[in-house]
């Protein structure tokens, strides 16, 4: 992937959750290839297709194996198009490691509406491991494949997330208490970086499944009638991937990449006194949908300005790619300006 285009945008469809079931609700994607086609649910015969790098079909077409993995059913009509974790990783997870063995910065991002699956395409949730937890695992296979080559590895992990525009390391356990988070600072040749956040060697998967387990559980979630542990907060995964070896000259040389794995938090949008819609996200929903009120009302706003400024922000490296002169809005939030590295030059971006 390191050779190929630097932005990829995948989709994914999830199943119905009890809240759509007890609405009757009425599918209206399919999926084909990498196509994905939307029908008007009052007219059959108004239909729209968009076609992206990947479409992955997750609503129907598998079953639980006996230790819980959700798989492909092969009697199931659809169960050929099912992707489960392992193709997403496969398509998505497996160019990003590519991309940190040849030395490019890569952020990943899961993007969408309160409840829409986000979380669990990165992360996951037991043996259906997602793109984070399984990009760990076969990161470490290929270090220890690799040793005694003359190549010496560091990997070094960190986990926050960004709530109401303040940074919160999730490896601190009184990072919580810390007034106004983290503070962001700007250093001429490092760029934007969050001041204090703890960057932890990690030797094994097993090192950062404990690391990523230790931050979940410091996360900021709550409940909306969307989604009863909605994801308040954008969580940044941070891998720095060094290689080091020994030229012929006697000098040592490095290799560095920076993979940004981030959960974006859902956006929404929601009612005024005087009746207006109001908010920023592409991707919204309206209050009435979330039930979204006092906090969860602050925090949308938030979220909703944040993800603004990342569109805002890929929409003008695209571009800047076709040869306009055009300013990168890095500052307008925490989260472009925490990302500025991993989203520009010769860095590698995929959205699903």
């Amino acid at each position: 992937m390191a050779e190929e285009e630097n932005v990829k945008v995948a989709v994914r469809v999830r199943p119905f959750n009890k809240r759509e079931r007890d609405r009757n609700a009425k599918l209206i994607i399919d999926m084909s290839k990498n196509s994905t086609k939307i029908t008007n649910p009052e007219d059959s015969n108004d239909s729209r297709t968009f076609a992206f790098d990947f479409s992955y079909w997750s609503f129907d077409g598998c079953k639980e194996s006996k230790d819980g993995y959700f798989e492909p059913d092969p009697s199931h009509k659809h169960g050929k198009k099912f992707a489960d974790q392992n193709m997403v990783f496969n398509d998505l997870g497996r160019g990003i490691l590519n991309n940190a063995w040849a030395g490019f910065n890569t952020s990943l991002f899961a993007y969408g509406q309160t409840g829409s699956g986000k979380s669990w395409s990165i992360f996951g949730y037991g043996v259906n491991k997602g793109i984070v937890p399984k990009f760990a695992e076969q990161m470490f296979k290929e270090i220890e494949a690799k040793k005694g080559s003359g190549i010496t590895f560091e990997v070094k992990f960190s986990m926050l997330e960004i709530y109401n525009e303040n940074c919160r390391d999730l490896l601190d356990p009184n990072g919580a208490k810390k007034k106004g988070g983290l503070k962001i600072r700007q250093h001429p040749k490092k760029g934007f970086y969050a001041d204090g956040l703890k960057e932890v060697f990690v030797s094994s998967y097993e090192d950062i499944s404990a690391r990523i387990d230790e931050g979940t559980v410091n996360r900021t979630v709550a409940s909306t009638n969307m989604n009863a542990t909605s994801s308040r907060a954008h969580t940044i995964s941070g891998i720095r991937f060094v290689q080091k070896q020994v030229n012929e000259a006697g000098k040592e040389m490095e290799k560095k990449a920076l993979i940004n794995l981030v959960d974006l938090a859902g956006s929404e949008r929601w009612k005024t006194a005087y009746g207006e819609y109001i908010g920023y996200g592409v991707y919204s929903e309206r209050v009435d949908s979330t039930g979204a009120e006092g906090d969860r009302l602050k925090e949308g706003a938030a979220i909703n300005q944040s993800l603004s400024s990342l569109g805002n922000v890929i929409s003008a490296l695209a571009k800047q790619a076709e040869g306009e002169k055009v300013r990168i809005p890095y500052r307008n939030s925490v989260l472009t300006k925490l990302l500025q590295n991993a989203l520009g030059e010769n860095s590698k971006t995929i959205m699903i």
